[in-house]
């Protein structure tokens, strides 16, 4: 089991780096990454994860541009090498860490081509765990950090190459590590989380001239904030510029509100309120227009043959386009959504994501059983 990575002094456990300490099925390593034009012109999205227990790599990328969204797949047996990032013709490369990663899928028959590079622009910022239990078993135990920056290169669809220009693409990541249910079902009794199965999730990270605000909240069928996190952290000009480590910049809030305006008869939100409150008692209040939607469907999320761990081969690859305007927005695929939103502060604008996934009953939106529209 021993590969290059254990020359390095990362272990964290007593056996070799390929050997995950967790011995649960569902262990897995993730990248996410999106990538938005100024104007709303188009949205990318890139998923990466590896899934040591079973034995699976696999990876997304996703395009939303001109009311289309297209979509490219790709799964292989996981390597035993850590540093090969690769699955099919799409490849991350860490050029630089916490500074610069690239993004590349080489040509191939899809016709879905990318070459590009996130640069950082604030450090990355640790988010609260997010544990689960089910009747006694553990099935959710992570760890994520998120970093905003800019983007760079082009992506190609059908022969159509769009530039991506770093003074007018901005983007987030997030590098997630831990277990989660994925991949194909267990056998045996369900879970007692099935009796009324529901989760609310609402995450915003916003970017402004000078900082960004960050916001995530997981809420029960009530709208009781089960978790919540809320922080304010400087936006540098460069990479080069961003402290290694903690930035005194940084300041976690005391506590965070969001309120969401949904459109009739689905589950996409409308418009957003978003309030952070530091401890010193000063307030954050942004409101929220979304310009363009994209479905999670497209990297992997509810997806009924590209979902996330399922073993697909040994090395497999395809793509698939739909019309946004022609899809089920109560359809369980489709209901996992971002939203590039222009974001109001006072005189202040800026841009970001608004990730919503709602399933099930929750009170204060009206939803009333497992996907029914909002009134």
């Amino acid at each position: 089991m021993i590969s290059d990575f254990d020359d390095f002094m990362v272990h964290q456990t007593s056996n070799p780096v390929a050997q995950p300490g967790p011995s649960d099925r569902n262990f897995y390593d993730r990248y996410w990454f999106n990538g938005f034009d100024r104007d709303g012109a188009f949205l990318f999205e890139v998923g990466f994860a590896l899934y040591p227990n079973r034995h699976v790599m696999d990876a997304h990328f996703s395009v939303s541009k001109d009311g289309v969204q297209h979509a490219f797949h790709a799964s292989r047996r996981a390597p035993r090498e850590r540093s090969d990032m690769r699955v099919g013709p799409l490849e991350i490369e860490i050029v630089e860490s916490m500074r610069e990663v690239r993004v590349r899928i080489t040509p191939n028959d899809t016709g879905i081509e990318c070459d590009l590079i996130f640069e950082a622009r604030s450090v990355p910022l640790l988010e609260p765990k997010n544990v689960m239990f089910d009747d006694g078993r553990l099935i959710m135990d992570t760890s994520r950090f998120t970093q905003l920056g800019n983007w760079a290169g082009s992506f190609t669809i059908a022969g159509e190459t769009t530039p991506v220009a770093t003074e007018r693409t901005f983007g987030t990541r997030d590098k997630s590590w831990g277990v989660r249910p994925v991949g194909e079902p267990e056998s045996g009794a369900p879970g007692l989380l099935t009796t009324e199965p529901g989760v609310y999730w609402c995450w915003a990270p916003m970017r402004f001239d000078g900082f960004c605000t960050q916001f995530g909240t997981f809420e029960d069928r009530d709208g009781n904030p089960t978790q919540l996190s809320g922080a304010v952290v400087p936006i540098y000009s460069r990479a080069a510029e961003i402290p290694r480590g903690e930035d005194p910049g940084h300041r976690e809030m005391a506590t965070a509100r969001h309120k969401i305006k949904w459109v009739p008869g689905t589950r996409l939100a409308e418009s957003a309120e978003v309030e952070l409150v530091s401890k010193e008692g000063e307030t954050y209040h942004m409101t929220l227009e979304p310009m363009i939607r994209f479905h999670l469907l497209g990297i992997g999320y509810q997806h009924p043959e590209w979902g996330h761990g399922f073993w697909k081969g040994d090395e497999v690859y395809a793509a698939e386009s739909w019309k946004l305007d022609e899809i089920d927005l109560l359809d369980y695929k489709h209901i996992h959504n971002h939203q590039i939103c222009r974001a109001h502060m006072g005189d202040q604008v800026g841009i970001g994501t608004l990730e919503t996934l709602v399933f099930g009953r929750h009170d204060p939106s009206g939803f009333k059983s497992i996907l029914d529209g909002a009134p």
